[in-house]
């Protein structure tokens, strides 16, 4: 396998996510185009914009490199691993920003074999930069960070999102969440999966869960978690991958009764449908 620690590399996803986070403020406030990918799934040109730029930063600096992006990639795109593979949210938490709530962010991970082996995420509103290295940590704005010491879910600050098919199946997924709720301190819904698993990562949140993510939503901010000593897996414990779509982030301590909560709402929630 290729140096995973090539400079160049956390060097790029750092400079294309802070060039990111520039534009999206100078378009804050501003009168944007709005398009919609389904019925509640927005994209602005914003989205686009930066996408394109990151595009050709990539094709000038790694020719030999892919981009899998939310915007341009298609589905056997995304199907798809090449070796070396920049995966990319140019706005992570577009509904937030085109209503002009500052929780949006810019994601990017570099993953080689499918494997991510760089992340960074920005957060222009609060001016904060996650960054890792698999096996050379995470960092927040040069800081190292580290997750939380909660032992328990009473404990727990948590936090999801519903997937832009929630209106398909509401009673299942707030029922998840109502479940949480019963089982933790509180439960939070920010609208940008990116920030939070960077808020796994630094310890403000103790789990994060959600399914049905693309790939450039979750694939920076998985590592990320890692590094900082968590763990990540699927909902029902399995391996983590990021196209996939399906996450569980912890502080590791908690990850195992996260797991279970999930499954035991899921086989309650199953068996009474099937009654009815």
């Amino acid at each position: 396998m290729p140096d995973l620690l090539h400079p160049a590399y956390l060097a790029t996803a750092v400079e294309s996510v802070i060039r990111a986070g520039d534009v999206q403020m100078a378009r804050v406030g501003q009168t944007m185009r709005i398009e919609k990918k389904g019925t509640i799934d927005l994209v602005t040109e914003t989205d686009r914009e930066i996408e394109r730029d990151f595009r050709a930063l990539i094709a000038e600096r790694f020719p030999d490199h892919e981009v899998l992006g939310e915007e341009f990639s298609t589905p056997a795109d995304r199907a798809r691993i090449p070796e070396f593979c920049w995966v990319f949210d140019p706005i992570d938490g577009t509904t937030n920003f085109a209503h002009g709530l500052p929780i949006f962010c810019s994601s990017l991970a570099l993953e080689i074999g499918g494997e991510a082996v760089v992340g960074a995420v920005y957060d222009p509103n609060r001016r904060e930069l996650f960054c890792a290295e698999r096996g050379a940590g995470a960092w927040l704005n040069g800081r190292p960070l580290r997750v939380s010491a909660a032992e328990q879910l009473i404990d727990s600050l948590l936090c999801t999102g519903f997937p832009y098919t929630v209106q398909q199946k509401p009673e299942e997924l707030v029922g998840l969440f109502a479940h949480f709720l019963a089982l933790s301190r509180a439960v939070r819904r920010l609208g940008s999966a990116a920030i939070d698993l960077c808020y796994v990562a630094a310890g403000r949140l103790d789990g994060f869960w959600e399914m049905q993510l693309g790939p450039w939503d979750i694939a920076a901010g998985a590592l990320i978690v890692q590094e900082a000593g968590g763990c990540v897996s699927t909902t029902d414990g399995g391996p983590f991958e990021s196209r996939r779509g399906n996450i569980l982030a912890t502080n590791g301590r908690v990850h195992d009764r996260m797991v279970d909560a999930i499954a035991e709402f899921q086989a309650r929630f199953r068996s009474r449908n099937w009654t009815e």
